[in-house]
């Protein structure tokens, strides 16, 4: 055949050549594909006595990332429980007045309260109850009231909340065991931590000082002076003083007032998931100068308390690492113990307690999602291990020791902390000029005024209604200055400086009691050497 027909032929059959071996090529490659789908997954049939495992279906790239994601990053369902015990805080913002069970009680919580990590009821939820008892006073307490000019003694009481109103209007019914109300909670802080204020603080203060000069430095503290004198708290405080002095006065249950209310049964808030990222920093190093917030599980005092007795508290807020990684969460166990405890003793010596903590244990719900999320290497070795509950106790190499830098307590326990954390209660230095004026006063009231050429024999009224006050208050003042009797007088006096010299220089000194639920500051650091060598 000639070359330019052959040419002609090829250019004619070369596309449809082409056609054919596309055509070819996806008949085999539709085969395998067909075959496998009939042989469930596998390219050949599989032998009768073959595992159903032993064929596979390859997964598509999406399905493989998604288990292999899976297997990066497994998942813990973690319930959201306030367990029961737990407490809380609640200051009443009514005035409530104690007469019968059954008197409404109104406050709000004044801590937010967490669940794992998350906040469930909110500072500021409204809390809601009742008075449920109110206790008789016993012949010996009216008495002894009576003696003091009292007719209205004091009656115990008890309360409980049922109802907390969340901001956003959800109400959940509680029921819950109530402490003793605190009328003046003070936070007290050790003057280690008061050290420890940043740098940059203290230098934009001292900037803010040299600033204002020495004028308005000197008005700004006249204004201060004016401010405490009338402030709306101070005020009432000088009323609530006042009406104390009288015989007879209803008792009421101030504003401001805190309970502590524990839970009687625990509360869920649903479940949340946690992945083995989440959890990394569980139980793990505490970061450098960590303080947590806690409270004491049981009372400790200083009267009971000897060398060795555990100390536990739990956590009420969690702890993050400086990358915002859960390092503990709320409800995990600081335990320690008592270094020191010094009972409180005739002639007013007053008690002295000291307190340190050496480990942290993490709850097992934590440490449950912390194994659900390991990985199976590592828990091959904690089940090999046998494990209990991890614990942090050291930092590195370095040991950890907790000392409490902050406590909140009432303000009539005069307690103070020193630079170790330690507490100790205090007497006023005022009791040394309130027994001198009583001891004056009832001098004073064995003189009549003829002494000083005048005609009154049973003293200048002024004398005599000062000297039954220091003895029957209001009461005995009206008496000495109605009877117009020098002895009535004098034993009025008397009695008032005996019972000054007695209260404040002879009687039992006071203990150091840290109450069950006491708000804690911990802090962790290196240990103090006066801890760790307390005296016995």
């Amino acid at each position: 055949m000639p070359w330019p027909r052959r040419m002609v032929y090829s250019i004619f059959f070369l596309p449809l050549l082409a056609t054919i071996v596309s055509a070819q090529t996806n008949s085999s490659e539709s085969q395998p594909a067909t075959q496998e789908i009939k042989y469930g997954g596998c390219l050949e049939p599989p032998a009768p006595d073959a595992p159903p495992s032993m064929c596979v279906p390859a997964l598509a790239k999406n399905e493989n990332d998604a288990v292999a994601d899976a297997a990066v990053k497994p998942t813990a369902k973690i319930d959201l429980v306030v367990p029961q015990g737990s407490t809380l805080r609640i200051a009443l913002d009514q005035r409530t007045r104690i007469s019968h069970p059954g008197d409404a009680v109104h406050g709000k919580v004044v801590e937010a309260v967490y669940a794992f990590d998350q906040p469930v009821i909110p500072a500021g939820s409204v809390a809601t109850g009742h008075v449920i008892k109110v206790d008789g006073v016993t012949a010996v307490r009216r008495t002894m009231a009576y003696t003091n000019g009292n007719f209205s003694p004091f009656r115990k009481y008890e309360v409980t909340f049922d109802t907390v109103t969340l901001p956003d209007g959800r109400q959940l019914s509680v029921s819950t065991t109530v402490s003793s109300g605190t009328a003046e909670v003070v936070h007290l802080v050790s003057p280690s931590a008061q050290k420890q204020k940043s740098a940059s603080q203290r230098a934009t203060d001292a900037g803010k000082q040299e600033v204002k000069g020495k004028i308005h430095e000197a008005k700004d503290q006249v204004h201060k002076s004016w401010e405490e004198v009338s402030e709306p708290g101070k005020l009432h405080r000088l009323k609530t003083y006042l009406v104390a002095q009288s015989p007879y006065r209803h008792q009421y249950i101030e504003p401001g007032t805190r309970f502590n209310a524990d839970l009687d049964s625990a509360i869920s808030f649903g479940e949340i998931q946690r992945t083995s990222d989440d959890l990394t920093a569980l139980a793990g190093a505490l970061p450098p100068n960590t303080t947590l917030k806690a409270r004491l599980v049981g009372e400790v005092s200083s009267a009971t308390a000897t060398r060795g007795t555990r100390v536990e508290a739990a956590l009420t807020e969690p702890l993050y690492s400086p990358t915002h990684q859960l390092i503990l969460p709320v409800n995990s166990r600081i335990v320690g113990q008592v270094v020191q405890a010094k009972a409180a003793h005739k002639f007013h010596h007053n008690g002295e307690l000291r307190l340190i903590f050496e480990r942290i244990e993490i709850p097992a719900e934590a440490e449950r999602a912390a194994a659900e999320t390991a990985p199976p290497k590592l828990v091959a070795q904690n089940t090999a291990a046998n494990q209990a509950r991890p614990e942090l106790t050291h930092r590195g190499n370095v040991r950890m020791t907790g000392n409490i830098e902050g406590v909140e307590v009432d303000r009539r326990d005069h307690m103070v902390l020193d630079e170790e954390g330690g507490a100790r209660t205090t007497d006023s230095n005022t009791r040394y000029l309130s027994t001198g004026v009583a001891i004056l006063l009832a001098a004073a009231a064995s003189h009549t005024d003829s002494e000083h050429g005048t005609v009154d024999n049973a003293g200048d009224p002024g004398v005599r209604t000062a000297a039954g006050g220091s003895g029957f208050r209001l009461v005995g003042a009206l008496i000495s200055l109605g009877a117009k009797s020098q002895p009535v007088s004098i034993a009025l006096g008397v009695y008032g400086a005996s019972s000054s010299v007695y209260t404040n220089f002879l009687s039992r000194g006071h203990e150091v009691v840290f109450p069950k639920d006491t708000p804690l500051e911990i802090g962790f650091g290196s240990p103090h050497s006066a801890a760790s060598q307390a005296k016995p």
